[in-house]
């Protein structure tokens, strides 16, 4: 009898301890919800069990239907990793190697000594797609990943680097991935997920989707809103001029984006993910494991996954996603089995996720210690960063102040926590400058949710 009151007590114990962290979660984003700076859907669990699922907003502004646990949203870069689990079944299989050519399977491209496994982990260095569509692309069309092939065999546009001499982040090898994925299997890129994981992991409200390309309609779907200045309203991404031809030309690409789900769905691959439902416990532990350069340095990137530096809180795993009218997120926390799942679907800065990581791990939250930087050396740090094509962040300074303007974005005050390190309040980001032989400044890098983004100095 002893021993099951104490079984009990525990139990007890471990539920309060739950459902404490649900209210501090609850608060937390009820209160940025208030300020209109919170839409979206969230779910938290701890070892598979769920402690906080809440929706806060509108799934669709016109009709005014308001999101629940089973919207659909566009999940945008966090799809990558179904894509890199797409080659990784197809190696299980047999059918190919990480190392093998990228032109063993496209062969019209004029890229060479690049490996898939080079595409899965960013270290190809092609060039992005997407400038290559701003400066050819008849916008009136949707381009598929066919028409993204026919581009870069035509224009050849040069790589940025040699292929494993540097990381950076890369639309294109995704959408290559996902074009290798079609001609091995002879299955269309939603098909072949489809069949062969988000069936067998039971994931019904999950599927690849164009929008503007496809002509079904999808139940429960969780429309991307962007801010309109001029009207002080939510809208469609369609209907401003800044977003409109991105999210329409290039609706038809798949495997760098276009995978939708459901915070439920996500929680069911976060679970398979343990076990080897799809593929061994020995291929996964690679997948979760950085890329290494040609000259041995690490990467923070595995296969579709980022590989922050989380010391005190174990291995951790994550992507995050982002396009016009959504930001999402799936954070995996494998030591401690946590799970963080938050899909936006309203364009707001908001500094939620490292609260939220603090309250699940009952750290107090310690605010950044500012310090004061002299004028003259925020002066070096004026100039336009490119992060990626029609990127850019533009650093300036203004009554000895720091800010920074991202493409499309206000402008935002950076704050000093060292010389050439600098947060932000309004998200959860950082921004290091870094200086080039001579001493002059030459890039920064962006740290956000969990990865890591270079951008070169342009100007």
């Amino acid at each position: 009898m002893k021993r099951t009151g104490c079984v009990m007590g525990l139990l007890f114990t471990l539920f309060c301890t739950a459902q404490d962290k649900a209210k501090q979660i609850d608060s937390l984003l009820k209160a940025s919800h208030g300020e209109q700076k919170f839409y979206g859907n969230v779910l938290i669990a701890e070892k598979g069990t769920i402690i906080y699922q809440q929706s806060f907003g509108k799934a669709n502004e016109a009709t005014g239907n308001d999101l629940n646990a089973e919207s659909m949203f566009e999940l945008a870069s966090v799809s990558k990793q179904f894509t890199a689990m797409g080659i990784m079944l197809l190696q299980q299989q047999g059918q190919l190697s990480y190392d093998d050519s990228l032109r063993k399977f496209i062969p019209e491209l004029p890229y060479y000594n690049i490996t898939v496994r080079q595409l899965l982990q960013h270290t190809s260095g092609l060039p992005d797609y997407m400038e290559l569509f701003m400066k050819n692309w008849d916008s009136t069309k949707i381009a598929t990943n066919k028409d993204m092939v026919e581009q870069m065999a035509k224009y050849k546009p040069p790589v940025l680097f040699a292929p494993g001499e540097k990381w950076e982040y890369s639309n294109t090898g995704y959408a290559l991935i996902a074009t290798i994925i079609e001609k091995v299997s002879g299955k269309s890129f939603g098909d072949y997920l489809d069949k062969y994981i988000f069936k067998p992991l039971d994931m019904k409200r999950t599927m690849v989707y164009r929008r503007r390309y496809e002509t079904k309609t999808v139940d429960n779907y969780a429309y991307g809103y962007v801010f309109n200045k001029a009207t002080n309203k939510f809208v469609l991404p369609d209907s401003l001029a800044e977003t409109a031809t991105m999210v329409y030309s290039l609706d038809g690409i798949v495997g760098d984006g276009t995978v939708n789900s459901t915070t439920n769905d996500l929680l069911k691959w976060d679970r398979a993910l343990y076990t080897e439902k799809l593929v061994s416990k020995e291929m996964m532990a690679e997948a979760f494991e950085p890329g290494v350069l040609n000259d041995g340095k690490k990467t923070t990137y595995g296969f579709g996954w980022g590989i922050p530096d989380m010391k005190e809180m174990g291995k951790v795993v994550s992507h995050s996603g982002g396009w016009p009218g959504y930001s999402t997120l799936i954070e995996r926390h494998i030591d401690a089995d946590k799970t963080i799942i938050l899909l936006r679907n309203h364009d707001m800065p908001v500094q939620v996720l490292q609260k939220i990581r603090h309250i699940l791990y009952g750290i107090k939250e310690e605010l950044n210690k500012e310090v004061i930087v002299a004028a003259d050396v925020l002066k070096r740090y004026i100039g336009e960063y490119e992060l990626a094509p029609g990127f850019t962040i533009t650093i300036s300074v203004e009554q000895d102040k720091l800010f920074a303007k991202a493409t499309g974005q206000e402008r935002f005050q950076l704050f000093a926590e060292k010389e050439d390190l600098f947060f932000l309040k309004v998200v959860e980001a950082k921004v290091q400058f870094e200086k080039d032989e001579k001493g002059a400044v030459n890039k920064l890098i962006l740290f956000q949710g969990g990865q890591e983004v270079p951008g070169i100095r342009i100007n």
